[in-house]
């Protein structure tokens, strides 16, 4: 109601075209249709001085990006209304992709907000951000570890070398277990420059396996806070969902209750079918992958411990509290998503589209599980 009431009032619309060392303001007149601009490095002070000389009530937006919320979070502090719109839904008309520049683009915003055509993104306080960044420095580490023994497996593979030691039972060894690590520290290199060349590959692939387990440890530690324990504890519940895979649905979506049902949630992380219809066709294509993409990743490997799983609940892990209707209700989508998945495999549905399937119906039941965490 305060917001509806703020809009009516407000007769200024400033569109901010923020880049890392510049912003372009542009305020338009709802009322008078005149156009002011200004040019300001980025300077959150310098831009709230000059939009409250316009009017201090007027309203601000910029496009999200790169540039996160940074600057929105410090003119609100100063008093300043100021929006962050989502950058996917702003559709620009195909005459002016021609005319891009810093002022048109900051006009273009400053009239989508007068005209109520921004979708604006939900801004996560402080600790929030700082826990998101936290599980996305973890996924960094992981790809980094990945990149680190490819680069010491292929090296070793151009000089001919492939581990294929076998167990008792004449079965091939894995990679990267002790066995693996002793083979590769016994190897040498007639020439010097190739034995420096493997011992900075194996230094660097330590050095990652150190701070992946090092930021996992920091995300355990966080999600055991008292803010985010319980609606961790509680998504736990549903196979294929660790403790670091909760918080990072956690994390990521900060309040589920801002997601008016399931359905907007699996659209966010961009697990729901694409369509392509007119008149009476009516055609579903592969998911939009327009969203979260780092959940989208963390449900889609998720899903697949439902191939195999039983359809009996999980047992809790040590230290683990979750709210008890929420337990009973994720043994309930424990049950649903091993029966649909197998219901899937028997008509024949690919398994990969199964799996993808699955894990959409996945993260509707960690929505439902949150929100009732949340309003519990």
């Amino acid at each position: 109601m305060e917001r509806g009431s703020l809009m009516l009032n407000t007769t200024t619309f400033v569109g901010l075209d923020v880049h890392a060392r510049s912003i372009k303001a542009v305020a338009l007149d709802a009322m008078t249709g005149e156009v002011r601009s200004a040019t300001f490095g980025y300077d959150a002070a310098e831009v709230a001085g000059w939009v409250s000389s316009v009017d201090p009530s007027a309203k601000c937006v910029y496009e999200s990006g790169v540039t996160g919320f940074d600057l929105q979070k410090r003119l609100s502090s100063m008093g300043i209304d100021c929006v962050v719109g989502a950058v996917s839904k702003m559709i620009k008309p195909s005459a002016d992709r021609r005319r891009k520049n810093d002022r048109n683009d900051a006009e273009f915003l400053a009239r989508m907000l007068s005209v109520g055509n921004v979708v604006e993104v939900w801004v996560p306080d402080d600790e929030c951000e700082a826990a998101r960044d936290l599980t996305r420095a973890l996924d960094d580490a992981r790809e980094d570890l990945k990149r680190c023994k490819q680069r010491l497996s292929k090296f070793l593979l151009r000089h001919g070398l492939v581990f294929s030691e076998t167990n008792a039972k004449g079965q091939r060894k894995k990679n990267w277990t002790a066995a693996h690590w002793a083979w590769i520290r016994s190897i040498s290199f007639p020439d010097k420059a190739d034995d420096e060349v493997l011992a900075y590959y194996i230094d660097a692939a330590r050095q990652a396996m150190e701070d992946k387990a090092r930021l996992e440890r920091l995300v355990e530690a966080e999600a055991s806070k008292p803010r985010w324990k319980k609606r961790v504890d509680s998504v736990r519940c549903l196979k294929g969902i660790d403790v670091t895979s909760a918080a990072d649905l956690v994390f990521e979506a900060g309040e589920f209750s801002r997601f008016k049902n399931a359905r907007s949630f699996a659209a966010w992380i961009g697990l729901t079918p694409s369509e392509h219809s007119s008149g009476e066709s009516v055609r579903q294509g592969g998911i939009t992958k327009a969203g979260n993409k780092h959940l989208r990743r963390v449900l889609v490997e998720s899903a697949w411990h439902y191939l195999g799983c039983s359809p009996h609940s999980k047992d809790l892990a040590k230290g683990q509290a979750p709210d008890p209707g929420a337990r009973r209700h994720a043994a309930k989508g424990v049950r649903r998503l091993v029966g649909r998945r197998a219901a899937m495999l028997e008509r024949g549905v690919h398994k990969n589209k199964a799996n993808v399937a699955t894990a959409r119906e996945l993260a509707c039941w960690c929505w439902a599980i949150g929100r009732m965490v949340e309003n519990g």
